[in-house]
């Protein structure tokens, strides 16, 4: 039999980069129960259940509260293509990768772009913000919440209020933050938020939990123009979603278990409780760190608990460190990203992921590592 035909062997290893985290076995076993048809009326109650559940993790009430068939950059896609065209204003927080892909994406739309830029490892200065409000009318406000490429969880409590006074929405992506800190939708009026299931969801990647509510939807109904997509079109996918039940694509049905269980694995650990893990963790893992000598690119207060980036010392080989993680102890790490390239380590505490013991592996295989 040729070696592309045998059966696959998949290494167990410990995920401690910047996604995917490690997955319950709650979630595995969701996973792999009996396929029933999309729209079967026991699979529409396990999607009115998944959607009540994302409701309770996002804290909102917005009846548009559902899993986009795809990772998040699919969620970050349908963030966009249903509220924004051609020649909006709209203002883009930049500083790490994943703003520069929102500011990506906006241009492919035609939009105009107002960006707001810090330097990688620090957030967004708000004020900011609130200049470029008061020069302009702005269409929409985007920023990342949790920046995956530098550990920085970016303050928005007051922008979401600040974006409405002046008329624009106000979008953000929860990617690295939804489940491992708090995203309160409702309270710091966030009209549009994606996010994806591989981070501190501990579920496989392949759908992003996606909220919309009613004021952003009138802004959709309200466009000039047809939404230039037809798979994220919003205005059929609801109708798949709602009470309509409207057919538009096949739902990925297992990973729709999946991320039903997930949901109740936070559910029944509780969100303040699961958000304590989140911190607490981070704060063991900063002291074991400090010990050894390593240090935090971020300033602490503004440390995302869920991804740390951390400095590589001086005169060490950032990938020769990974490889010998990965081959020797079966521990992921990630590295940097653009600027940030060989310069930091970025060390996932993501869900399932999140424990002391998976701390303490890392922290004696980096000790090892590095005495050698």
């Amino acid at each position: 039999m040729p070696e592309v035909a045998k059966e696959m062997e998949v290494p167990k290893r410990i995920l401690l980069g910047p996604g995917p985290s490690n997955v319950h076995p709650r979630v595995l076993k969701a996973m792999s129960m009996p396929l029933i048809g999309h729209l079967d009326p026991e699979f529409l109650k396990i999607m009115d259940q998944t959607m009540e559940l994302l409701r309770t993790v996002f804290q909102t009430k917005n009846r548009l509260t559902i899993p986009v068939s795809g990772t998040g950059s699919a969620g970050m896609e349908a963030a966009f293509v249903n509220f924004i065209e051609e020649g909006d204003k709209v203002i883009v927080a930049i500083n790490g990768v994943f703003g520069e892909r929102v500011a990506d994406l906006l241009r492919r739309l035609k939009a105009q772009i107002t960006e707001v830029r810090a330097e990688w490892g620090r957030p967004i200065d708000v004020s900011r913000i609130e200049e470029e409000l008061k020069k302009d009318r702005f269409k929409a406000v985007a920023i990342v919440h949790a920046e995956t490429s530098t550990g920085v969880l970016q303050p928005i409590e007051g922008l979401g209020k600040l974006a409405k006074e002046n008329g624009a929405l106000f979008i953000v992506d929860t990617v690295t933050s939804l489940g491992g800190v708090p995203v309160k939708v409702d309270e710091w009026m966030i009209d549009v938020s994606y996010s994806g299931t591989q981070k501190c969801l501990s579920c496989p990647p392949g759908i992003s939990p996606f909220t919309v509510n009613e004021r952003a939807i009138e802004v959709m109904k309200g466009r000039k123009t047809k939404i230039p997509s037809w798979y994220f079109d919003l205005t059929m996918i609801e109708k798949y979603w709602g009470s309509e039940r409207v057919y538009h694509h096949t739902a990925p049905i297992s990973m729709i278990y999946a991320l039903r269980e997930a949901l109740r694995l936070i559910i029944e650990e509780g969100l303040e409780a699961r958000f304590k893990r989140h911190f607490e963790n981070y704060k063991f893992l900063s002291e074991k760190l400090g010990e050894i000598g390593i240090n935090y690119l971020v300033e602490e207060k503004y440390r995302l608990p869920s991804l740390n980036s951390v400095l590589i010392p001086a005169g060490v080989n950032d990938k020769d460190v990974r490889k010998r993680l990965l081959d020797q102890y079966d521990i992921e790490i990630g590295g940097g990203l653009g600027v940030l390239g060989g310069k930091i380590w970025r060390i996932g505490l993501m869900g399932y992921s999140s424990n002391k013991d998976n701390i303490n592996l890392l922290v004696n295989a980096l000790k090892d590592i590095l005495k050698k």
